[in-house]
């Protein structure tokens, strides 16, 4: 089993034998695509799911450094942090498995906390919006996140 990110269509595959076994609409950066430290840019190439954070939290559960906060995403919430970055329900962490391209010095994906994660419901995904992570709405997530072993390969097409 393994998923493909395409930026181009804004689209998550998940495959099993390359046979596309789900589909889902996404958000990648929308400062496009880099793998720089600081650039806000959704990284290239081949990556790995390092860790899975978040299994058992009731969806739209709201993450700040990897850790719930006790608090679920509401319309509400969202109005009284207007800045907030987003990060809900599961997360995905990934690391690079190529060393000078995303893994290592200053472009490694796991040290710029590069995630596919859950959003808000008020989220656009199938156009870029995010700062660098793989945005996915939270049932989507919440599917993927059962579905995949951690260790799943990863590739950020581009």
């Amino acid at each position: 089993m393994n998923i493909e990110i395409d930026p181009a269509t804004q689209e998550l595959r998940l495959l099993d034998g390359g046979k596309v076994l789900k589909r889902y609409s996404v958000s990648t950066a929308k400062r496009g695509l880099g793998e720089k430290n600081g650039s806000f840019c959704t990284p290239r190439g081949c990556h790995i799911v390092r860790a899975k954070i978040g299994a058992g939290q009731p969806q739209g559960t709201v993450f700040v450094r990897r850790r719930p906060t006790g608090e679920v995403w509401t319309p509400e919430l969202h109005a009284k942090y207007p800045g907030r970055d987003w990060i809900l329900t599961r997360i995905l962490w990934l690391s690079g498995r190529e060393p000078g391209k995303n893994r290592l010095g200053d472009v490694d994906t796991m040290r710029r906390y590069i995630y596919v994660h859950g959003s808000p419901e008020t989220a656009e995904m199938g156009k870029p919006g995010s700062i660098g992570c793989v945005r996915m709405r939270n049932a989507d997530i919440a599917e993927l996140f059962e579905l995949v072993p951690p260790y799943t390969e990863v590739e950020i097409r581009g």
